[in-house]
């Protein structure tokens, strides 16, 4: 059924079906009350026709027996005006009938109204509804109402059971086809509500994910307006969330084709870096000092860069291998790193601060390009802004392995370097950077169950911090 498919269908039942239960617990004592008014009401009428009769109560029999045939369609007409069939009138113990009728059935049961509770009349009006017996006569006992000059202590009626249901029966028609109209309208305006300020929300907010799982890059983001409705805020995550998805597909866009174009230019490269070898390898065998004692540094690096190159061609990713750990005495390692990053004397001086015996369990490699990665950082931070003139690497020895820091003079990193530091292609510091030199030492210490930390940045400098723990750990 296509309308209790919808939330909205499903409520406008479930809001008809409440409605009729409610309707139908009100109706049970409704029912009771209206059976005593209907007999109250029955009884308030003889007790007028009693008092029109007053002056008859004394009657003898031969008074009785010679009223006219006149005087007798009389009596018929007050019992018929009453809806009873007898009127008795009782002062204490004693009952005076006051209007008989020509009727001769026997009575079946006996109500006394003042003596009933409210269980009593629930249950005498639904035996009356469900079970009724049209020709069973039924007395009723009754105080009229003070205020109307009552006629002895009670009142005594008799009367036909199936005109009491018949009433009731009425009654109940009645009640029915109200709680119905009410039902109706009053689905029909939380329908009406739910539709305008539940449904249709509901409804923009499902099209807008569906558009946007078909197209991501393409689809309209949702405006989420200014409400503060639960589904106004369900609006405000669904629209952040497209734009950062949006923002994260672009940025993975960019680097697949970004990654695509460095393969190609690591296949050219890595053939560059084969000719830059042999050349490298000449130069080895040169007789000049200077050159014989810079050439092997300058095969290291060509080696490096090879090896780099031939893994990311071999693999398609950079992802680094794990570490090649063995020791490796840091001060020759700062060393090669400084004539890396400082090849020549200029305004900025690197200084290290290693004990000459300290030694570290890594990857030599990678460490190298951990320690340079900070201090290239570092330098060109310095060089950009023409603030800093001196670089330190200060290391020692821990309990469980080896702490490095690397430290600058410059003018310290921004607050939004600093918001998405060590992210590639985001933590840069400077114009044009990429953000990768952080992402990839922290990488590399990671891969040798260390870390880079950032210990401080401020407007005297900025500090890194490289943890490399020992094997045995």
């Amino acid at each position: 059924m296509p309308l209790m498919r919808s939330l909205s269908g499903r409520l406008l039942v479930l809001t008809i079906l409440f409605v009729m239960l409610a309707e139908v617990l009100i109706f049970v004592p409704s029912l009771a009350r209206y059976r005593e008014d209907y007999l109250r009401e029955r009884l308030e009428a003889a007790n007028i026709v009693a008092i029109a009769m007053e002056g008859h109560r004394n009657m003898t029999p031969a008074q009785s027996l010679a009223l006219s045939e006149s005087e007798n369609m009389l009596e018929d007409r007050l019992l018929n005006s009453a809806q009873v069939r007898s009127i008795a009138v009782r002062e204490g113990a004693r009952r005076m009938p006051i209007l008989r009728g020509n009727w001769k059935e026997v009575v079946s049961e006996t109500y006394a109204l003042d003596d009933a509770t409210i269980l009593d009349r629930i249950s005498d009006a639904f035996v009356v509804l469900v079970r009724p017996q049209p020709d069973r006569v039924i007395r009723v006992i009754g105080g009229p109402d003070p205020e109307r000059s009552p006629m002895g202590d009670a009142i005594e009626i008799t009367l036909l059971e199936g005109q009491l249901a018949d009433a009731m029966r009425d009654f109940g028609l009645r009640i029915l086809k109200l709680s119905l109209v009410i039902s109706l309208l009053t689905a029909a305006l939380v329908f009406l509500s739910l539709n305008r300020w539940l449904v249709r929300p509901m409804r923009r907010l499902i099209d807008a994910m569906t558009a946007f799982r078909r197209s991501p890059e393409q689809a309209r983001i949702l405006d989420p307006g200014r409400g503060q409705t639960e589904l106004d805020e369900a609006g405000r995550e669904l629209s952040a969330m497209q734009t950062e998805v949006r923002a994260s597909l672009i940025q993975k866009t960019r680097l697949a084709e970004l990654g695509e174009a460095v393969a190609k230019i690591n296949h050219d490269l890595r053939n560059m870096l084969a000719s830059a070898q042999l050349l490298a390898d000449r130069l080895e065998r040169s007789e000049d000092p200077m050159v014989r004692r810079t050439a092997p540094k300058l095969l290291r690096s060509l080696d490096r860069a090879t090896d780099l190159c031939t893994r990311t061609l071999t693999f398609g990713k950079a992802d680094e291998p794990p570490p090649y750990r063995r020791r490796v005495l840091l001060s020759k390692l700062v060393e090669e790193v400084r004539d890396a990053v400082f090849p020549e004397a200029g305004r900025i001086a690197m200084a290290a601060e290693v004990p000459a015996d300290l030694y570290a369990e890594a990857d030599p490699d990678q460490l190298f390009r951990i320690i340079q990665n900070l201090s290239r950082n570092a330098e060109q931070a310095m060089t950009g802004t023409g603030q800093g003139t001196r670089l330190t690497v200060r290391a020692q020895r821990e309990s469980d392995g080896v702490v490095i820091d690397v430290a600058d003079d410059g003018p310290g990193m921004p607050m939004t370097a600093r918001e998405n530091l060590f992210k590639a292609f985001r933590g840069s510091a400077r114009k044009g950077g990429t953000g990768l030199g952080l992402h990839i030492a922290r990488e590399l210490a990671r891969g040798h169950g260390g870390d880079v930390d950032l210990l401080e940045s401020t407007e005297r400098g900025t500090t890194f911090r490289v943890t490399i723990p020992d094997t045995a750990r």
